[in-house]
């Protein structure tokens, strides 16, 4: 439940207009056409982003004669708590699978940060590098086809070289594409990479 909580809220923060609703309630309470009004923003867009809001806890509707008149405003203690809990470093720490042979264990430890994304990619060391595409491939599913932004958020996640590692990971055998680079999938069983 509380993980659950933690992406909604996450969610509720990457959005430009829920966050400009945020700040327009900070002010002071409106309603729903006070805050489209105030953001420039469809009366539609308004009711849609602050019943997510409220749906999340992070707001919350004075009682009214009609849901359109009520004045919605922040649930401070809510975002207080939301916020604390989120950034106050609750975050695992990354620790490789025991499965792992000890070699793999300690490149891994080597070359990850505590959150699991990638310090630094092994460079002219393949066997290193080898172990760190196997920790990437698990993030892909067999039988998902991937757009190629698909695969680049999957890979931004752990590295910023986005186009390094999707090269790498098809050099490898580990995924594959279409010709046009349109799709993109995990085989069953790594394949041997054809020139």
């Amino acid at each position: 439940m509380e993980q659950n909580q933690m992406l909604e809220f996450v969610k509720a923060l990457g959005h430009a207009d829920r966050l400009r609703v945020i700040g327009v309630l900070t002010k002071a309470p409106a309603n729903i056409k006070q805050v489209a009004e105030a953001l420039d923003i469809p009366f539609r867009d308004a009711m849609n982003h602050l019943a997510y809001l409220e749906h999340i806890g992070a707001v919350h509707a004075q009682p009214s004669a009609s849901k359109q008149e009520a004045l919605y405003e922040l649930a401070e203690d809510s975002l207080e708590n939301l916020a604390r809990r989120q950034f106050e470093g609750q975050k695992k720490t990354f620790e490789p699978s025991p499965d792992l042979d000890e070699k793999s264990r300690k490149v891994l430890k080597a070359y990850l940060n505590a959150d699991g994304s990638i310090r630094e990619i092994p460079i002219n060391q393949a066997p290193k590098l080898q172990v760190i595409l196997d920790y990437l491939l698990q993030f892909f599913s067999t039988g998902v086809i991937y757009t190629e932004r698909e695969v680049n958020t999957i890979l931004r996640r752990y590295h910023e070289d986005v186009a390094g590692l999707r090269r790498d990971l098809i050099d490898a055998g580990m995924l594959e594409r279409k010709s046009d680079g349109s799709q993109y999938w995990r085989p069953a069983e790594p394949t041997s990479p054809t020139s």
